[in-house]
């Protein structure tokens, strides 16, 4: 798969773009200052789809943030996807946030694992394991394994993902996107080293979450 342009929107925004500002114009003409409400609608759905480009770290050992937001999680606990014990970081997504997904390293999809699941606010423990998710398992290009999980939230009722079990990721790929609130769990090795802590704010591609030993 190519790398993703970054066009300053995304691509799975203008349709709703298209539709939010028709709505906007429509209730100018026939309602004219009680249109406002439309047009904030409109202004909320274009800065949500946002897709701006990221400088890329140059430190070969560092796992990106695949996602904009904030740390909700650090801890040592079960990769159920790899089937390892791990350290596990969690970025959660508000509608503020950018929701573009972006691989954490470099590295081969092993495997890409879709759950249907519940819809329980991503900021929660439990979203983890009990909403719809996607998970790819990545082997990095220094041989180590990466899991980085796409999780839905209390609002996001659609995760998509363009890559497959085979193909290449280069750090910074764009992968997938969220829509509407979510969360991106990213299971280590034990022996990489956590750059951050719960509640730092984070972006994707320029964050350097953590260090592989």
């Amino acid at each position: 798969m190519n790398n993703y342009p970054h066009p300053i929107i995304a691509r799975e925004g203008w349709p709703f773009l298209a539709i939010a500002f028709s709505l906007a114009l429509l209730a100018s003409k026939f309602f004219g200052a009680w249109s406002i409400p439309f047009w904030l609608i409109a202004l909320f759905v274009l800065q949500f789809f946002r897709d701006p480009a990221r400088r890329i770290p140059q430190n070969a050992n560092a796992v990106l943030s695949p996602a904009d937001g904030r740390i909700v999680v650090v801890e040592k606990t079960m990769d159920p996807y790899a089937g390892r014990e791990a350290l596990k970081i969690s970025v959660f997504m508000n509608v503020f946030n950018v929701h573009s997904n972006r691989s954490p390293v470099d590295g081969k999809i092993e495997q890409v694992q879709y759950f249907p699941g519940k819809f329980v606010n991503a900021d929660l423990d439990k979203a983890s394991t009990e909403n719809e998710r996607n998970a790819l398992t990545i082997t990095a290009a220094n041989g180590q394994t990466v899991t980085c999980v796409q999780v839905a939230g209390l609002i996001a009722r659609r995760i998509l993902c363009y890559v497959q079990a085979g193909e290449q990721l280069t750090r910074g790929q764009r992968y997938g996107f969220i829509r509407f609130g979510s969360r991106v769990d990213v299971y280590l090795p034990l022996t990489a080293t956590p750059k951050v802590v719960v509640g730092d704010k984070v972006s994707a591609t320029e964050t350097v979450l953590a260090e592989f030993a």
